[in-house]
């Protein structure tokens, strides 16, 4: 049976662990997989909570009432004055619909969802996650979840059958299972959800209810296995990427890494041992919990205080001031409730927890309610902020994986008559909609709109089958419709250097899945030169729109921080030469294909966004001009009508020569 005497060589692996998270989502080189030591922590409590419940059943005194009271006594009291202060720095710096967000993640919180609400953003307009304070509590989220599910089923098989801990084992088996093809298919599901993490709980839970040895390991072979433990938490820790797909397989180095350091140490102290049980590992240790919590708010307030990206220094001192955060709180606020100084009866603490619940999930959907209190900024700094927001008209013409497959196109001009023009694209193309609205009416011309998140408007090169589906859809839409002139709109960069994060998930790879540029350029000509002479074919002209310039941060936000910090706002914006030298490849492939057939033809949207001095602006007179960091915004789509203008023109002389 496991002993519950203290380990410190357990606190100083939730060191490691919180070290490993903390420089991570810092961005300290070097900590490209730090996001591993959530999966160590998992593995430590299932050991440490599964070592209370059996020696607690062993003895006769298991109570589930005082189990739950036990946890809310060491997990809530820390968490509700994080929630309370991350409302109150809220009110200060965010933006009204980064508040409303704040406070339905606070209301998931308190209702041990969080991690629900955050699978569920992961889509393709939700905030970027440097913009959620609470991103973080998903882990905790899973935690609480299976403190309440697994004391149950523990001494349901421990009571009735046999074999119960191999029963266990088979559901640490099924869970892996889960995990490993959720990674494949639904990579979201498989990182938030309880029943895709549950073997790393696991993992630790029958370390903890492993029956004793017969023989225990030599010293030697404790060191052995002491030392493979850490080694393969550190080759996760500074091996893995952003994008190793996790948790799935990829989850067993740390996994494995944990139960093979806490057993060895079970036998013999290690050399490994010794280190983790020095006087600062095991400090770190014990405020670790703290310390996660308050991490990861002072990153994301940091970031919209500062506006810019974090120099050394800042990181440097962000870090310090999350540590002294850390211990602040595991001093004043976890000991004096886990020593029972305040609230000691276990009707109290529940009682409490109770109420804290109650308060704060209200106060989460009081937000949600007042749009996130708007009242809060000046009017200047509002107005940027509403730039983040499309109006539900625009919304309604764009697909994505959650709309109806028949979801119908947008018309604009006279909708009942026959569409003479086509704009086909990603969601770019929507973003147009105030232009092609405004100079539709102006010019009499009837202009049909198909939009699809992330699908580039090119056979043979879309992402999924919902964008093959889409594509066939407009083409069928456009053999049936008299129009003369389609233009093809998309953010082209996406597909061939993924986003600004780094992510190749949209970029064109190999036929083996590998990513590379070149192989990337020469997929997009060809889908080019290919739609452009089936549409030619048909007797289309063909208008290329290039895409705006993207901006290397996220615009109404920036705006809207400045603002709200009484900092200048004019002269924000990008270096036109960066631009030109981004986009060279698809400036050079338009001008080509442009030159190869007087029927296509390009509009570039660059002079109208960039000025004099060589800049390229996210803002003018008080407005942002995009509603994220590629979007265009209603006021910066308006700006294209001139750009527009020769396609409308010529659109509309051709209706007046009866030419299709």
């Amino acid at each position: 049976m496991t002993s519950l005497v203290y380990r410190r060589d357990i606190d100083g692996l939730r060191a490691v662990a919180v070290i490993a998270v903390v420089l991570f989502h810092f961005g300290v080189p070097g900590f490209s997989g730090g996001f591993v030591g959530v999966d160590v922590f998992f593995v430590i409590s299932g050991y440490l909570i599964t070592s209370i419940i059996w020696r607690q059943r062993e003895a006769g005194r298991f109570s589930f009432v005082e189990f739950w009271a036990r946890r809310a006594r060491r997990i809530l009291p820390a968490l509700f004055v994080l929630l309370m202060a991350v409302l109150v720095a809220g009110w200060f710096l965010m933006a009204p619909k980064d508040y409303e967000e704040l406070g339905r993640s606070v209301r998931y919180q308190v209702m041990f969802a969080s991690n629900l609400l955050f699978m569920r953003q992961e889509g393709y307009f939700d905030a970027a996650s440097d913009l959620k304070p609470l991103l973080h509590t998903w882990s905790l989220a899973v935690e609480e979840q299976f403190y309440i599910v697994f004391p149950l089923i523990l001494t349901l098989l421990s009571s009735r059958f046999r074999h119960w801990r191999m029963a266990l084992f088979s559901l640490l088996l099924i869970s892996f299972g889960l995990s490993v093809w959720a990674v494949a298919h639904h990579p979201e599901k498989a990182f938030f959800l309880l029943p895709m993490r549950a073997w790393e709980l696991l993992a630790g839970a029958m370390l903890a209810i492993a029956p004793e040895p017969k023989k225990r390991l030599t010293p030697a072979a404790a060191q052995c296995f002491s030392l493979l433990g850490l080694a393969l938490i550190l080759v996760a820790v500074f091996g893995y990427e952003k994008s190793t797909p996790f948790p799935g397989a990829a989850a067993l180095l740390p996994v494995i890494g944990v139960v093979a350091l806490i057993w060895a140490n079970e036998h013999h102290r290690t050399w490994v041992g010794q280190v983790l049980s020095t006087r600062v590992m095991v400090g770190l240790g014990l405020i670790s919990y703290s310390w996660y919590l308050w991490h990861w708010p002072v990153f994301v307030f940091g970031s919209y205080a500062s506006v810019d990206d974090f120099g050394p220094v800042l990181t440097a001192a962000l870090i310090a001031l999350t540590l002294i955060l850390g211990y602040l709180s595991w001093r004043f606020v976890e000991t004096p409730f886990r020593e029972r100084r305040w609230l000691a009866g276990r009707r109290q603490i529940l009682t409490a927890a109770a109420l804290g619940i109650v308060v704060l999930g209200l106060a989460g959907q009081a937000l949600r309610w007042t749009d996130g209190l708007p009242s809060r900024l000046s009017e200047q700094a509002l107005q940027y902020a509403n730039a983040s927001k499309w109006r539900p008209e625009l919304m309604a013409c764009i697909t994505d994986d959650k709309s109806p497959a028949d979801t119908p196109f947008c018309r604009y001009g006279t909708p009942d008559a026959p569409a003479q023009l086509l704009v086909w694209g990603d969601s770019h193309a929507t973003a147009l909609i105030p232009a092609l609205d405004a100079s539709a009416r102006q010019y009499g011309v009837n202009v049909m709109l198909a939009s699809s998140a992330g699908c580039l408007p090119l056979q043979g090169l879309e992402h999924g089958e919902r964008c093959a589906h889409y594509n066939r859809r407009v083409e069928q839409t456009l053999n049936a419709e008299p129009v003369g002139d389609v233009m093809l709109v998309a953010r082209w960069s996406l597909y061939l250097d993924g986003d600004a994060k780094g992510d190749k998930g949209h970029a064109l790879k190999a036929a083996d899945g590998h990513y590379d540029r070149a192989i990337a350029e020469q997929r997009l000509a060809d889908g080019l030169r290919t739609r452009i002479d089936e549409l030619r074919r048909a007797g289309h002209r063909v208008w290329l729109m290039k895409e705006a310039p993207l901006q290397p941060f996220n615009p109404p936000y920036r705006l809207s921080r400045l603002a709200m910090l009484h900092q200048p706002t004019s002269g924000t914006g990008f270096a036109l030469a960066e631009h030109l030298k981004q986009k060279a490849f698809i400036n050079q492939l338009f001008a080509q294909l442009a030159a190869n057939d007087p029927g296509v033809k390009v509009l570039d949207p660059t002079p109208q966004l960039c000025d004099d001095t060589g800049l390229c602006r996210a803002e003018q007179e008080g407005h942002s001009l995009y509603t994220d960091d590629n979007h265009l915004s209603e006021v910066g789509a308006r700006l294209l009508l001139p750009v527009l203008a020769p396609l409308f023109q010529e659109v509309a002389g051709a209706r007046a020569l009866g030419v299709k």
